[in-house]
């Protein structure tokens, strides 16, 4: 599945063209590795996301094409959060 589908379905990002660009910007890596949107994500890959101050590390439970809104968090389980040092 292509990680801004996951992202929008997985309800990470609420829009599939905000994951598109978020993305694009070089703030998701996958299993360490820099993503773009295109990129596939699979089973058991670990996801880190990076929101504003926040950086969030989530492990792909499943994959679903779609999904409802109670069951979307069944998807992902969340490895660690934390706050980002902003680089001032």
């Amino acid at each position: 599945m292509r990680l801004d589908k996951f992202l929008k379905v997985s309800r990470l990002i609420k829009r599939r063209t905000l994951a598109k660009e978020v993305s694009d910007q070089g703030r998701i890596t996958i299993n360490g590795q820099q993503a773009k949107a295109s990129s596939t994500v699979k089973v058991g890959d670990e996801l880190q996301v990076r929101f504003g101050q926040k950086l969030v590390t989530v492990k792909v439970e499943r994959l679903q094409e779609t999904t409802r809104k109670e069951e979307a968090a069944g998807m992902y389980s969340i490895v660690k959060e934390e706050k980002v040092e902003s680089e001032a």
